[in-house]
């Protein structure tokens, strides 16, 4: 089968985001300008540079009370900074329930029974429990073509990583198995890892 996206797939559901898979999620927590937390998870993220880190993540909808945007990207525009959460299996019905259209005052960590704690570089809460969490500082906001679709990209000014993750001094992901995002509604967890040396390694 081929298809141009701008003529339509004919099938019952778009295929686009399930031919791109796994995607990580990154489960980003913003403060707005009257001090409300907000926690959403976002699968078009990823690391983008090692020095300094960076990382990026796509918002491509909106909500009605938010300006053509959600309240992640809105909020960022507002304090120039936001936090990444990296999602495990265990949190995963927490991690849904973030992800619902509620309205702008909603407190995500509230609603799913989630703790905050405190970030130490940027004013912002993390999830306390998560197996690791990236402190960003907004570098730009680029706006792609579509409506709704804008790229944000951070800095990342602290790491956090959860005691029990770190192995002879390595962050091991089995620890926590980390969840991924799949096409439709699905979703996946890492549970094996393999390494390969590159050549002339």
């Amino acid at each position: 089968m081929f298809y141009q996206p701008e003529n339509g797939h004919g099938l019952p559901h778009n295929p686009f985001n399930a031919i791109v898979t796994p995607r990580p999620i990154g489960w980003i927590s913003t403060r707005g300008d009257d001090g409300t937390d907000n926690l959403a998870p976002y699968s078009f993220f990823n690391a983008v540079a090692y020095e300094p880190p960076q990382v990026m993540f796509a918002s491509t909808s909106a909500k009605p009370d938010r300006d053509g945007t959600k309240d992640s990207v809105a909020n960022i525009r507002e304090t120039g900074v936001f936090c990444v959460n990296i999602v495990e299996y265990a949190m995963r019905e927490a991690m849904n329930q973030t992800a619902g259209p509620w309205p702008r005052e909603t407190d995500e960590f509230a609603h799913a029974g989630l703790e905050k704690a405190t970030c130490k570089t940027i004013d912002c809460a993390r999830v306390a429990a998560a197996p690791a969490a990236l402190e960003c500082k907004l570098t730009q906001i680029v706006q792609l073509p579509g409506a709704t679709n804008f790229v944000v990209f951070g800095e990342v000014t602290g790491v956090h990583m959860r005691d029990d993750c770190l192995v002879e001094g390595m962050f091991d992901i089995t620890r926590f198995n980390p969840l991924a995002r799949m096409g439709y509604q699905d979703y996946s967890v890492i549970r094996e890892k393999f390494s390969m040396a590159r050549p002339g390694e």
